[in-house]
């Protein structure tokens, strides 16, 4: 499945994918992030394995901060940001499922 992303990370793999079913390990450099986005039909579901890390949600702007071995889960249609604690690296596995993925960015200036 070819993807483009709007926003560089340090570095992405893929572990497994269906046609319904991702599941990656994403590391973000200091300074980088996930921007502000939601998905239509998936849930995302952060699993931390070096941080801390923190996930936004829009809708009361939440901040849930995660440690290593922490978990999370943002439920399709609610925008989300993610990134390292102050500013620092981060590295988490997230299983996107289940459902069509997509990337739906959010402007929230």
């Amino acid at each position: 499945m070819a993807e483009q992303h709007s926003y560089e990370i340090e570095k992405r793999e893929r572990i497994a994918e269906t046609p319904t079913l991702r599941v990656s390990v994403l590391t973000l450099a200091p300074g980088q992030c996930v921007p502000w986005h939601y998905h239509n039909e998936v849930t995302d579901t952060f699993f931390c394995l070096e941080g801390p890390m923190v996930v936004e949600t829009q809708g009361g702007r939440s901040k849930t901060e995660l440690a290593p071995g922490d978990t999370y889960a943002v439920p399709q249609r609610k925008a989300h940001y993610v990134r390292g604690k102050d500013g620092g690296r981060c590295k988490f596995l997230i299983v996107q499922g289940v459902g069509n993925y997509d990337f739906i960015p959010v402007d929230l200036k």
